[in-house]
C-alpha cells in the first residue's frame, strides 16, 4: 500500500472520542519528534499546520516513538508553551508516569491512536481465536502425518470480551456472521451494540465459567493489571481458550502457562506478553496449543496510513475545526 492510499478504516474512527473539558490548545507551530518522518509531516501540513523544528514557539508535538518517556518529559518541561501532544499508539502505558503528572490539568491535551488501529488488531484477534479453537498451533508444528483430532467451531460459541473500545467493537462486527453470544466486560454496564449483555469488571468471575472464548481487548491500567490470574483461569472451562491482543500485563503469564500445561484451559493465542519481549527459553513458547505472535497484530505497513489519518484529524482540531479524537483521560491513564 502506498503512503497516500486510503485504508478501508479511514472512513470511521472506531473507539475514538472527542475532548469534553472545553479546553482547547492554542494553534501554532507543530514539531514532529523525536525524528520527523515524511508521512506524518506531510499529513500535518495537508491539514494546514506549520511544521517546524522544536522551539519556544512550538504549540503542538506529534510524538512518533513508542517510548522515550523521559525525553518527552524533558521537552515538555523545557517548552511549557506546548499545549497538545499526539502519541503514536492506542495504548499509552509507556507514558503513564508522564501523563499522571498532568492529571487534573486541562493542558497540554493528550491524544493517542486509540481506535485508529481497530481493524487490523480485531482481525488478528479473530485469527488467534480461530487458531486456538481449531488447535492450529499443534497441527502446524507437526512433522509427520498424525492428525490432531481436536477442534471446535466458532459458530454459536459464547465469548467473554474484556473491553469495549474500538478493537472490541470491531471484533464484535467481525464475528457477527458466526452467530456468537457475546458478553462484554467493562467499567460500566452500559450496553455495547452487538453484545448480548454488558457487565462490569466486578462481575468478571461470574461470567467466565460460561465462556468458550475469552478475548482481552482492554487498556492496561492499575485496575486491569493481572485481571486474568490463577483464579480467573481456574474458573474457565477446560474446553475454553484465551486470546490477548491488548497488553501482556493484563494476564498473569505464569498462571497462564500453568493453566495450559495442566489442561485447565484448551489453548491460547497471545499477541502480547509479560515480560515483553518474551525470553527465548520462556515456557509459554512451548505451552500446549498456544501461539505467540510477538506483538505483530498491526505492522508498520498497516499502522502508518492509519496514524497519518489520525494526525490529519487532530491537526484539523488543533487548528480550531472540529473535535480531537483519541483524547487521553489523564485521571484514568488511557
Amino acid at each position: 500500500m502506498s503512503e497516500t492510499a486510503r485504508h478501508p478504516g479511514e472512513h470511521r474512527d472506531l473507539g475514538a472520542r472527542s475532548a469534553s473539558n472545553g479546553a482547547r490548545p492554542t494553534p501554532g507551530p507543530i514539531a514532529v519528534l523525536p525524528r520527523a518522518k515524511d508521512l506524518f509531516v506531510d499529513a500535518a501540513r495537508e491539514a494546514g499546520a506549520s511544521v517546524e523544528p522544536l522551539s519556544e514557539h512550538t504549540r503542538g508535538v506529534i510524538w512518533l516513538s513508542a517510548g522515550r518517556e523521559d525525553e518527552l518529559r524533558a521537552i515538555l518541561q523545557a517548552n511549557p508553551g506546548i499545549e497538545w501532544v499526539q502519541l503514536p499508539w492506542a495504548g499509552v502505558d509507556a507514558f503513564s508516569g508522564l501523563i499522571a503528572e498532568y492529571a487534573g490539568r486541562d493542558l497540554p491535551l493528550w491524544t493517542s491512536a486509540k481506535g485508529a488501529y481497530s481493524e487490523p488488531v480485531a482481525e488478528h484477534a479473530l485469527a488467534l481465536t480461530l487458531s486456538a479453537l481449531r488447535f492450529i498451533p499443534a497441527k502446524a508444528r507437526a512433522t509427520s502425518w498424525e492428525p490432531v483430532m481436536r477442534g471446535t467451531s466458532l459458530y454459536g460459541r459464547r465469548i467473554v470480551l474484556i473491553g469495549a473500545g474500538g478493537i472490541a467493537r470491531e471484533f464484535i462486527r467481525l464475528v457477527a456472521p458466526f452467530e456468537t453470544d457475546i458478553t462484554v466486560v467493562r467499567r460500566t454496564d452500559a450496553p455495547v451494540p452487538g453484545a448480548a449483555r454488558t457487565v462490569t469488571a466486578a462481575q468478571l468471575d461470574e461470567v467466565l465459567p460460561e465462556a468458550d472464548v475469552v478475548v482481552v481487548a482492554a487498556a492496561l491500567a492499575s485496575t486491569s493489571a493481572r485481571l486474568i490470574g490463577q483464579r480467573q483461569l481456574g474458573l474457565m472451562k477446560p474446553s475454553a481458550v484465551l486470546v490477548n491482543i491488548a497488553r501482556g500485563g493484563i494476564v498473569d503469564t505464569d498462571a497462564l502457562v500453568a493453566a495450559l500445561e495442566a489442561g485447565a484451559i484448551a489453548g491460547a493465542g497471545v499477541d502480547v506478553t509479560a515480560p515483553e519481549p518474551l525470553p527465548d527459553d520462556h515456557p509459554l513458547w512451548q505451552a500446549p496449543n498456544t501461539v505467540v505472535t510477538m506483538h505483530a497484530a498491526d505492522t508498520p505497513d498497516m499502522t502508518g496510513p492509519l496514524l497519518a489519518t489520525r494526525v490529519r484529524s487532530n491537526v484539523t482540531a488543533f487548528l480550531g475545526e472540529g473535535d480531537f479524537v483519541g483524547v487521553v483521560d489523564t485521571e484514568a491513564g488511557y
